[in-house]
């Protein structure tokens, strides 16, 4: 991995981590609809820096699934988190959007404590295999 890349994906992983400690204070706060959006960007930038570590320079999906898929392409060490992926897809409109909703319900009051459990327990578990892969 070239110097530059590898100083790229650090900085990612970087503010992928960030990125789930503030999801976990918004979840300590009941701001569930903000923890489910801020794990599913921390799931984001942590695979994206999986893939700016192995070359990449362009990323242009938001899809954890798209991503995670294109990672296992180059990273034979990431393990089938497929659906902890497809659950963080689901939030990343619908816990940001009034419209993004069925219905008259914002997002503040549609999205529950166990929602966001389970997007920070997937949010975890991807960036613990990003850290895996990166550090072979």
């Amino acid at each position: 991995m070239a110097r530059g890349n590898r100083e790229e994906a650090a900085r990612w992983l970087s503010q992928a981590e960030c990125d789930l400690a503030a999801a976990q204070v918004s979840m300590q706060g009941a701001r569930y609809e903000w923890a489910c959006f801020q794990a599913q960007q921390a799931a984001e930038k942590a695979i994206k820096s999986l893939l700016y570590g192995a070359g990449y320079r362009k990323i242009l999906t938001h899809s954890v699934y798209e991503l995670l898929l294109e990672s296992q392409k180059r990273a034979d060490c990431m393990p089938s988190l497929e659906q902890e992926a497809k659950l963080l897809d689901n939030v990343y409109i619908t816990s940001r959007y009034p419209n993004g909703l069925a219905g008259s319900m914002i997002p503040s009051e549609y999205f529950t404590k166990e929602d966001a459990d389970r997007c920070l327990r997937s949010a975890g578990l991807i960036l613990d295999a990003v850290r895996r892969c990166m550090q072979k």
